[in-house]
């Protein structure tokens, strides 16, 4: 046989010792179970007096099925999953929950009371979660030193598909809190705000349970059904109630035995552990549980061609006979002692010499190259910039800075890295004036950034005058404009990011699960007149949009109308009132006076307006080749309809059953007046907004009045709970607060 085999015979065999011995390693008492069922049973705990440290550490193995054992904290009914040395313990613990039938009327109620003599509940390591969508979870107890306390949350939602994100408990259908520190005993239940009545279609039921973290992770489906009943909760354990120092001066308790072991403080609980030291593997808590790792039989740091010498808990790496160095990848590696004299070895060093210069050489190059293209992109962007009166809008900055808000300038590379570097998956929409794409900015802020298509060096400085003035504006229904990056050859705008899509995609689009009702659009509308309004006469300078349109009319998470697209807006002098500009805009929305004139006013955005007004009421696109050739153009087919006393007949279907039909017409009449085809028959934004807000407080108070006997009332708590809330809502959650507060402090 050859020594290879030999020494590749012995490696067989000490593996085969190894693991035969950490077979044989005990982690409980000599003739002791270290087993119940699937759960490990380490000394200190046992399942006997003799088998345990002390009477605390008794656990209890019942067989609860003829395959099936399962482990219970000594005196409970508390199931143990998992215990390790490092002072860890998994129990599981089920699930308070409350349900409602039709009425509020209430089906079922549980609560949870857990009680631990020694151990303590993971501050850390788990929550207290509550899932519903009118749940109010609250828990109350005491730690081991008799100190009360509360804690709690709310978990709240109004319709299934309010449920955006899965996995997270924020708030809306599932909630979650941390616990306080050192937990001994404590109760928890759930109970309800509203008793379920306005949720009871898709979640009868409020559920509120304490989970390890990571052990849970929320579905809108458990909204639905709920069908766990139990959950692991994470436990903390010390061997001792005292301090390490304390500890060894009672050599008999000492619970550290073996040799290699060294104490330590937990963190959690209030006492000590006791761990193997480094180098050393076991059981702490037995007088021969820590043995030394082989470190030559696994990984270590030693080279090709270094000798690996096991030393109790470490090793040596040893160059072979003939050879120096510490034989250590940090270090100097195993090097022959003797000395380079052959031919074949000059010629290799040579070899190696020309090509580490030649690479060199190679580096260099590429580093000029690199260096000139980078100095040219810096040259260029800086042209660009100046180019797109970048010099001006510092000089504004500079001027006004710390008087007013002013537009920020991005970087090209902070607007690359918000849109993977203006991926076409980010793409938002693409019209006339340039295409929008979606970015995140390094702050988390979800923005809108557009492309704009301005080429003529003479709209720069009207270009940076309007962005100066719409970055000032601060209305809450027109998008803000956060800011402009002038480095590149055409510039780019940034914008807040609207997420519900335009008013064009909800009215026409049969995809859009969204349909808008009549008390949505007259709000929609009311909120978009107050903002060209307050864009007509209420900022600095005046300011005409030139092209408003229903796809220029974006929807926020709570369909809050925001004017959007200034592209093509002008800035009015104050000592102007109208502007002879090249004919821009969308066929359709254009007014018809300002097309024949180009003589932009500001009763030009009127009759656009008008136009959106009547697809409102309509539901119709404000240009459709699917009509036929004479109702076309929606503008000419609506003051049509209103002359004949046609209107009611090409109204929406979709509002026809929940509109007023008096408010209706008034709203039809705003538009009939905004589509006068001369412009100073029009009525001013400002008093289109006056009057929608007039018919929209009117339409609330009709909706009051209504509601006055007892009856209707009820029905209207039962129809629109978030009005009527607004009144009762806080007082209410205080006094279901109290009531589930007393049934835990009463242990139910």
């Amino acid at each position: 046989m050859s020594v290879h085999s030999k020494q590749l015979l012995l490696q067989l065999l000490l593996v085969a010792l190894l693991i035969a011995k950490s077979k044989t390693q005990g982690i409980s008492k000599p003739n002791c179970s270290s087993n119940c069922g699937d759960v490990t049973v380490p000394f200190p705990f046992g399942i006997s007096d003799t088998c345990s440290l002390d009477p605390s550490f008794v656990l209890t193995c019942n067989q609860t099925s003829p395959s099936s054992h399962t482990l219970f904290l000594p005196q409970t009914n508390i199931t143990v999953l998992n215990i390790s040395l490092n002072g860890h313990m998994q129990i599981s613990w089920p699930v308070a929950s409350d349900c409602y039938a039709d009425g509020g009327k209430l089906v079922r109620e549980s609560f949870q009371d857990l009680n631990l003599t020694t151990f303590q509940v993971s501050s850390n390591r788990n929550r207290l979660t509550v899932v519903g969508c009118d749940t109010l979870g609250l828990m109350v107890g005491s730690d081991l030193e008799g100190k009360n306390y509360t804690t709690g949350c709310i978990s709240l939602c109004n319709r299934l598909q309010d449920i955006e994100t899965n996995g997270t408990c924020s708030g809306t259908g599932c909630c979650e809190t941390s616990i306080p520190r050192g937990l001994s005993s404590f109760s928890y239940g759930s109970g309800s705000l509203f008793k379920h009545k306005h949720v009871i279609d898709f979640n009868p039921c409020g559920y509120v349970f304490l989970v390890e973290d990571g052990a849970y992770n929320f579905s809108s489906t458990d909204l639905v059904k709920f069908d766990k009943t139990t959950f692991p909760v994470a436990v903390d354990w010390v061997v001792k109630n005292q301090t390490c120092e304390d500890g060894k001066k009672e050599a008999f308790s000492y619970a550290c035995k073996a040799e290699n072991s060294e104490c330590f403080h937990s963190v959690e609980a209030s006492g000590y552990l006791c761990r193997c030291s480094n180098g050393f593997v076991g059981n702490p808590y037995l007088l021969h549980g820590c043995e030394d790792v082989n470190e030559c039989m696994g990984s270590n740091d030693c080279v090709d061609g270094a000798k690996c010498s096991n030393s109790p808990g470490g090793y040596n790496c040893l160059c072979p006979k003939g050879f120096e160095g510490d034989g250590k990848n940090y270090g100097t590696r195993c090097t022959y002692k003797s000395t380079i004299n052959s031919r074949k070895e000059i010629m290799l060093i040579i070899a190696l010499s020309v090509s580490v210069g030649l690479v060199a050489l190679l580096v260099g190059c590429f580093y000029v190259y690199w260096a000139s293209k980078k100095r040219k992109i810096i040259k260029l962007k800086e042209q660009f910039f100046q180019q797109n009166g970048g010099l001006f809008l510092q000089q504004h900055i500079i001027k006004h800075k710390g008087s007013i808000e002013t537009a920020k300038v991005f970087t090209i590379e902070e607007l690359e890295e918000a849109t993977d570097n203006f991926d076409e998956g980010k793409i938002l929409g693409q019209g006339g004036q340039g295409t929008v794409y979606k970015g995140v900015l390094p702050d988390n802020r979800t923005v809108a950034i557009k492309k704009s298509k301005i080429s003529d060096p003479n709209q720069i400085e009207q270009f940076i005058n309007e962005v100066i003035v719409l970055s000032q504006i601060n209305h809450k229904n027109v998008v803000k404009l956060l800011g402009c990056c002038l480095e590149t050859e055409v510039p780019m705008l940034v914008y807040e990011f609207i997420p519900n899509g335009t008013i064009y995609e909800h009215l026409h689009d049969h995809n859009c699960s969204l349909k808008l009702s009549w008390k949505t659009r007259l709000r929609i509308a009311t909120e978009t007149a107050g903002a060209l309004a307050y864009l007509h006469s209420a900022t600095c300078t005046p300011i005409v949009h030139r092209d408003v349109k229903t796809t220029n009319i974006l929807l926020d998470h709570n369909l809050i109308a925001k004017v959007s697209d200034f592209g093509a807006s002008r800035i009015f002098p104050l000592d102007q009132s109208q502007l002879t500009t090249l004919v821009q805009g969308t066929l359709g929305y254009l007014d018809p006076e300002y097309f024949h004139t180009s003589q932009l006013t500001e009763k030009s955005d009127v009759y656009s307006f008008g136009v959106v007004l009547a697809e409102l009421v309509t539901g119709m696109k404000a240009l459709s080749f699917d009509r036929p050739e004479a109702d076309r153009n929606l503008a000419l087919y609506f003051v049509s309809s209103m002359k004949t006393g046609q209107l009611l007949n090409i109204v929406d279907n979709q509002i026809l059953h929940d509109a007023d039909v008096e408010q209706l017409k008034e709203v039809a009449n705003i538009a009939n007046r905004c589509l006068k085809v001369k412009g100073e028959e029009r009525p001013t934004m400002k008093e289109v907004a006056v009057e929608l807000e007039g018919l929209q407080i009117v339409g609330k108070h009709g909706w009051e009045s209504v509601s006055s006997s007892s009856e209707e009332t009820e029905n209207l708590i039962n129809s629109a709970p978030s009005v009527l809330c607004l009144e009762s809502g806080i007082n209410f959650a205080f006094d279901c607060l109290n009531q589930i507060s007393t049934s835990l402090g009463s242990g139910r």
